[in-house]
């Protein structure tokens, strides 16, 4: 039984001034896929991150969730949507604790009256408590509920980008876009990243499109990959036909990236 197509980007585009930094992208992702979006810096990877919740809108071109445009929708009802995302740089709220950080991308879940936040009436102390259950096991899923209470600054590096993860599934999303989860992290951090977010995958029944640099993180979790170069996609397929295509070894991978990892297999 094929899988229903959950978003779908065509002929996006984008110019800025006489630079094209997006040019007639189109692709699709299957519900529950796994997805890869890889090039050189300076590809225009994540301009299309941007284009897709709306903090760029494009010259020309469509992005759909579930077969319905996205463009007149603004960054913050395309997540109340459905598309949530994680960014290049880690933008917590650093003085907040980690659970108040996860916390923030539920305000749109929360359906009591003013009155009853102002008071803390019954409706309110329902949702809140409901709300922090939500959230602690939001933080248990991604090994962070010991650290709850703790300021999210306070964190090592590859627990922020695991809390900025959980901020980005808590909004409920249908698709979760991931810009370089991999970044800064050592082997045995993106080993379990790797399998938190095939976890996440499976049990929150989404979508994934991530870039990533880091190779063997790509190859080993993607189901299918898109490869982008001056803002065109060169090639698309599975990630053997990927590490076998000229076009991406030249592009991006580099003959001898893959000599190396044909050794090591």
């Amino acid at each position: 039984m094929s899988r229903k197509i959950e978003l779908q980007v065509e002929d996006l585009s984008i110019f800025f001034g006489g630079l094209v930094a997006v040019d007639g992208v189109s692709f699709h992702i299957k519900k529950g896929q796994i997805v890869g979006l890889i090039g050189p810096n300076g590809a225009g990877k994540t301009t299309i991150f941007n284009l897709l919740t709306g903090v760029y809108a494009p010259t020309r071109g469509d992005i759909y969730l579930e077969e319905k445009s996205l463009l007149k929708y603004k960054t913050y009802q395309r997540c109340q949507m459905g598309l949530s995302r994680t960014f290049q740089n880690i933008r917590l709220f650093k003085d907040l604790s980690v659970i108040d950080n996860v916390k923030t991308a539920m305000t749109q879940q929360m359906h009591y009256s003013m009155l009853s936040g102002v008071f803390r009436g019954p409706g309110y102390r329902k949702e809140e408590r409901e709300i922090s259950r939500r959230a602690h096991e939001l933080l248990g899923l991604m090994g962070l509920d010991e650290f709850a209470h703790d300021y999210a600054r306070n964190l090592p590096y590859g627990q922020q980008r695991k809390l900025e993860i959980a901020r980005a599934l808590a909004s409920g999303p249908k698709v979760l876009l991931l810009d370089e989860p991999a970044a800064g992290m050592n082997p045995t951090e993106t080993a379990e990243l790797m399998e938190t977010v095939k976890m996440l995958r499976d049990r929150f029944d989404i979508s994934v499109l991530l870039i990533e640099h880091d190779m063997n993180f790509v190859m080993d979790i993607c189901e299918y990959i898109f490869v982008l170069d001056y803002g065109r996609i060169i090639a698309r397929g599975e990630p053997a036909e990927i590490q076998g295509d000229e076009r991406v070894i030249e592009a991006y991978l580099g003959g001898d990236a893959l000599d190396d990892e044909a050794e090591d297999a």
